[in-house]
């Protein structure tokens, strides 16, 4: 038996082709995924449930789930996941599970209950990904031929062999690459007053401090005695290289004990990038080296790009961090409003509050330049907070009796993590007197891969106040059912790339109709970012997609212009 489709849309063939639509996602999922009823008994798998698990669906139906269990989980594990089941209707987590020829394999496992009206559970829908194969790879990695026997990283071989690979997966996907080549100074004069052995010591926790500043995606290597290569793929801008450099200066300049003394290292590096610098490997490891020989003669403790541009660059991103600290007490921000409009009457019922920087000498700046910097050095918090209560005094003063609107705002993932901003702004909203179904909390993709419970519990706080929650961007990261079900939200925004081709690509079209009907089938209403053209519209609507945003309703105005445009609507 299948699991209960909600109604989407009064038409009987459309009905029908979303029920189509649902059950070839069903077959075709590259997720395994478990249907049972509220007797734990099995009522159906998919096709990628027999591939991972061996068992046919003829053998399984009617059985308790329990059948793949490993017996090599902790107890506590059921026991948390009931509860949970219990009390919020879902549950996200590892498991270790048994194939039918007796394999042990991981997976991550995500249940969701669907209930009656009276909350009576009729179904529970399991989805989970065999990643057996992903841990097996992170420890395959750790061999010796491929590693430095004193640090443990990777050595020379092997950054040229990941350099390459990403240098193929950049050309692919449109992307960049960051090299950075790290030279250690003053190590050769503590390696002759200490000797060798508390060099190698040194050594090992100069690039434990090195690796703690890269991301899990990046690769650091020892190329050779006191140089350090690192390798940070998938570059959007120049500043996230930057900021690794910098992170790397810091950590380095901090006192290392050797022996029973202190002593102090600086690091240069040189940046080059791909492929702006360099078409193959070997002209970009030249180029980096040069770009360190630049930097060292610039003294100790800095970093130099390879071109002048990025020098330049890199001088003009120093700057606007100087100058970012000073901007919000120098009320320089301003917050925009894009229109939502409900697909349906074609009615702006909603609104995305967007912070833009005008700055005194560069003008507007772009977010997607200065809040990179705001997390950066620590001022994303206030900024946020006063971009929340400068949208909450706004919608208050839009809202009366006859007027509903509801504005988002976007939360950095910093910020949840940095402070108690979630206590703050539930407090500032009773103070002001304004019902919290006015905001929502706009959050990105990437938060749904954090596993750390405080975020989880910032979340469900919003939810308890009556803040709803929005996914922004959805389908540019990770976009994994087992994820995406992990927090409690109400809207899924679709990204505009999905959007923009819709009238003329029958690929564009089905991947947005699919997100459409997922979302409904999880209870969450959608809104589609970047509709520009009336024939979006039009399919957007065919789709059943709840809202639209975009320039065919509005760009992103002053509060101004946006409240004339509410007083003008019908």
């Amino acid at each position: 038996m299948q699991p209960q489709h909600p109604t989407l849309s009064p038409d009987l063939a459309r009905d029908e082709e979303a029920l189509r639509l649902v059950a070839a996602i069903f077959e075709t999922s590259g997720e395994a995924i478990v249907v049972t009823g509220p007797d734990n008994r099995i009522l159906a798998v998919n096709p990628a449930f027999s591939r991972v698990t061996g068992f046919s669906a003829a053998e399984v139906i009617g059985a308790d789930p329990k059948l793949l269990g490993s017996g090599r989980n902790d107890p506590s594990v059921f026991a948390g996941m009931w509860d949970s089941l219990r009390r919020s209707g879902s549950w996200s987590g590892e498991v270790r599970n048994r194939r039918k020829n007796g394999e042990e394999y991981v997976e991550w496992l995500s249940i969701t209950s669907i209930c009656d009206a009276d909350g009576k559970v009729l179904r529970r829908v399991a989805i989970f990904t065999d990643i057996t194969r992903h841990k097996a790879a992170e420890e395959k990695i750790w061999q010796q031929t491929n590693f430095d026997h004193l640090t443990g990283l990777p050595n020379r071989r092997l950054f040229q062999d990941r350099l390459q690979q990403e240098m193929r997966r950049a050309q692919r996907e449109g992307s960049k690459v960051a090299v950075l080549f790290i030279d250690i100074d003053r190590f050769r004069e503590i390696n002759e007053a200490h000797g060798h052995d508390a060099g190698d010591v040194l050594l090992i926790e100069i690039g434990q401090r090195i690796a703690g500043c890269m991301r899990e995606a990046d690769t650091l290597a020892r190329f050779s005695g006191d140089k350090f290569m690192a390798l940070v793929p998938d570059v959007r801008e120049p500043g996230a290289a930057e900021r690794v450099a910098q992170s790397i200066l810091a950590a380095l300049a901090e006192a290392f004990m050797v022996g029973r003394e202190l002593a102090y290292v600086a690091g240069s590096i040189g940046i080059a990038l791909y492929p702006d610098d360099a078409t193959d490997a070997d002209e970009l490891l030249k180029h980096v080296d040069q770009a360190l020989n630049a930097a060292k003669a610039g003294g100790s403790g800095g970093f130099q790009w390879f071109t002048s541009y990025m020098q330049e660059a890199a001088q003009l991103r120093r700057q606007l961090v100087r100058d970012l600290r000073g901007a919000l007490a120098a009320g320089q921000f301003e917050v925009h409003y894009q229109p939502i409009a409900d697909v349906a009457s074609g009615r702006i019922v909603k609104a995305e509050a967007l912070l833009r920087w005008r700055h005194p000498e560069q003008g507007l700046i772009s977010p997607a330049v200065f809040i990179p910097l705001a997390e950066e050095i620590g001022v994303i918090v206030e900024i946020g907070d006063w971009v929340f209560r400068t949208v909450a005094r706004q919608v208050r003063q839009w809202c009366g009796a006859s007027r509903r609107l509801q504005v988002s705002v976007n939360k950095s993932p910093k910020q949840f993590v940095i402070g108690n901003s979630h206590e703050v702004w539930v407090d500032y909203l009773r103070e002001i007197d304004l019902p919290p179904e006015c905001l929502v909390i706009e959050i990105t993709e990437g938060l749904l891969l954090d596993a750390r419970p405080e975020v989880a519990d910032k979340l469900a706080q919003f939810r308890t106040a009556g803040i709803q929650i929005a996914i922004d961007d959805f389908g540019t990261g990770y976009s994994a059912l087992s994820y995406l079900q992990k927090f409690d939200v109400d809207y899924l925004k679709i990204d505009k790339s999905f959007i923009q081709r819709i009238g003329d690509s029958t690929s564009d079209r089905a991947l947005a109709d699919a997100m459409v009907a997922m979302a409904h089938k999880l209870g969450l209403q959608v809104i589609a970012e970047g509709v520009e053209t009336e024939i979006q519209r039009d399919h957007l609507a065919t789709f059943g997609c709840d809202y639209i945003q975009g320039w065919y309703y509005g760009k992103p105005m002053p509060a101004a212009e946006f409240g004339r445009l509410l007083d003008n609507r019908p």
